[in-house]
């Protein structure tokens, strides 16, 4: 599947239905740092809002992107900035 921000994309899609999803590489602020990949794709800043958050705490959110994205945080992503919003609260 192409780019791991497609990839990102594609599976909080599937996850959450979200109202908004934006997804910014911020590999290039991190180049030379341990963990930043060549070609980028490693670090990674996420706003989503979605009705799946209603009503859960901060940590529980996070904790549901996170599982979502499972995969791609044990190789290609060394970082993810997550901000995970209920409708009411974007």
């Amino acid at each position: 599947m192409g780019s791991i921000a497609d990839r990102i994309r594609s599976k909080l899609n599937q996850a959450f239905a979200p109202l908004r999803l934006d997804i910014q590489d911020d590999s290039a602020k991190h180049s030379g740092h341990s963990g930043a990949r060549e070609g980028g794709e490693s670090h990674f800043s996420v706003t989503i809002v979605s009705e799946a958050f209603k009503g859960q705490s901060r940590v529980a959110r996070q904790r549901q992107v996170n599982a979502a994205l499972a995969e791609e945080l044990k190789g290609p992503i060394h970082a993810l900035s997550i901000s995970a919003l209920a409708p009411e609260e974007a």
